[in-house]
C-alpha cells in the first residue's frame, strides 16, 4: 500500500512539475528506498536556496530524515568568513533554518572553503558517471593539499555508489576506501 502511495505521489509531482521535478529517493541502510522518503528538490536546487539565504560557498550537502520529513542539510562558508548551517526542505526548496555553526574550530583549521569545481558541477559529474540520485556531497582535503568532492549516489539499480570527483578537473573515480567493508555486506 505504501509503495502505491509513493509511486502515485512521485508521478503526480512529475506531472505537476511538467517533468522538471527531480525525484530523490532516500535509501535505508539495506539499499532500498524507505517508504515515504522522497524529495523533489535536487542537491543543486537546495544549494541555490541556501546561497540565496547565506551568500558564500556550499561545501557539504546531505539528504537527511528529520522529524518525519526529508531535508537537505548544507554547510556554507559564508562571504562573511563564517561557517553557516542551512536546512532546506527537500520537497519545496524553502529554507527552514540557518545559523552560524557551533563546530567552527575544526572546520576553520582543516576544511577546504572553495574549489574550482562547484558542488553542483561535482554532483552532475558523479551522476554522469553513475546514473542515479545524489544523497550526499562533501568537499574534502587530501594530503598534499589537493581537494576532492565525496559524492554518494543512489543508483537507478538501488545500490549505493561512493564516488570521488576531483575538485580541479571534475574527473570521477570510484571511492575504494570502503571496498573491504562493502564486500562484507554482499
Amino acid at each position: 500500500m505504501k509503495r502505491k502511495i509513493v509511486i502515485a505521489t512521485v508521478t503526480a509531482a512529475v506531472l505537476v512539475g511538467g517533468g522538471a521535478a527531480t525525484a530523490v529517493a532516500f535509501a535505508d541502510d539495506d539499499g532500498g528506498a524507505s517508504g515515504s522518503d522522497t524529495a523533489r528538490v535536487s542537491v543543486g536546487e537546495a544549494a541555490a536556496s541556501a546561497l540565496r539565504a547565506v551568500p558564500g560557498t556550499v561545501t557539504e550537502a546531505e539528504l537527511d530524515d528529520e522529524e518525519g520529513g526529508l531535508v537537505w542539510e548544507l554547510d556554507v562558508y559564508g562571504s562573511d568568513k563564517v561557517w553557516h548551517d542551512v536546512t532546506v526542505d527537500a520537497g519545496s526548496g524553502k529554507v527552514l533554518g540557518k545559523h552560524t555553526s557551533d563546530d567552527n574550530d575544526d572546520r576553520d583549521r582543516h576544511a577546504p572553503r572553495s574549489a574550482p569545481v562547484t558542488l553542483d558541477r561535482a554532483a552532475a559529474a558523479a551522476t554522469g558517471a553513475s546514473p542515479g540520485t545524489v544523497t550526499s556531497v562533501e568537499l574534502e582535503g587530501r594530503s598534499g593539499g589537493a581537494a576532492h568532492w565525496e559524492v554518494d549516489v543512489r543508483g537507478k539499480d538501488g545500490r549505493a555508489h561512493e564516488l570521488n570527483v576531483d575538485a580541479q578537473s571534475a574527473r570521477v573515480t570510484v571511492d575504494r576506501s570502503d571496498d573491504e567493508h562493502d564486500s562484507d555486506d554482499d
